[in-house]
């Protein structure tokens, strides 16, 4: 994580300067937008989940030693606030169309930093879909079921007719293996 959001833990956001505040808010907006913006496949909102995230972590930032725990910390608070954002709009997600499905491009700005972005993001998506190819059969498949159809855990375990609990640890395993794929593929190709 970087340095900068360590500034918040030590002073008021308020009193900083604006350049060192427009710093923090733009590594916060790159760290967490992909992450945000594959669960929700809409710019706006990300976009609004990050500002509300943001407010809620520079408001509400506890003093907690190493950088490791208020990284955690403000990831919490990031997949909460995404995480409460689709629970009230369950209802219609459960709606939704098609055509929906697929986010419009003429939706970006064309400000350097969101074009950086949406780069950042394609290239991401590219690298997870690479290692998808090579991760294991029963890996690749449960990835699917979660991710691109969506399914709850309970359902993934009725349909492969196992628990929960092997579903979550089997999933856990496969994000961990597309993780340390696209790193030893970031250290490869430096």
């Amino acid at each position: 994580m970087p340095s900068v959001f360590l500034f918040l833990q030590d002073q008021n956001f308020a009193n900083l300067s604006p350049a060192l505040q427009k710093e923090i808010y733009g590594e916060y907006y790159r760290m967490f937008y992909p992450m945000i913006f594959y669960m929700v496949k809409n710019h706006s909102t990300t976009e609004d989940i990050i500002q509300e995230s943001f407010l809620k972590v520079i408001y509400h930032m506890p003093q907690i030693d190493g950088s490791d725990k208020t990284k955690a910390w403000i990831r919490t608070v990031v997949k909460n606030t995404t995480l409460n954002y689709l629970r009230k709009l369950k209802k219609e997600r459960d709606n939704i169309d098609l055509e929906s499905v697929f986010y419009d491009e003429s939706e970006f700005a064309t400000g350097s930093e969101t074009v950086s972005g949406e780069i950042e993001l394609k290239e991401l998506i590219g690298a997870v879909e690479r290692c998808l190819k090579d991760l294991k059969p029963a890996y690749r498949a449960l990835i699917e079921l979660r991710w691109k159809r969506e399914l709850s855990y309970k359902e993934i375990a009725d349909e492969l007719n196992t628990t929960e609990h092997k579903v979550k640890y089997t999933l856990n395993r496969a994000r961990d293996a597309i993780k340390k794929r696209i790193i030893k593929d970031g250290r490869e190709s430096k």
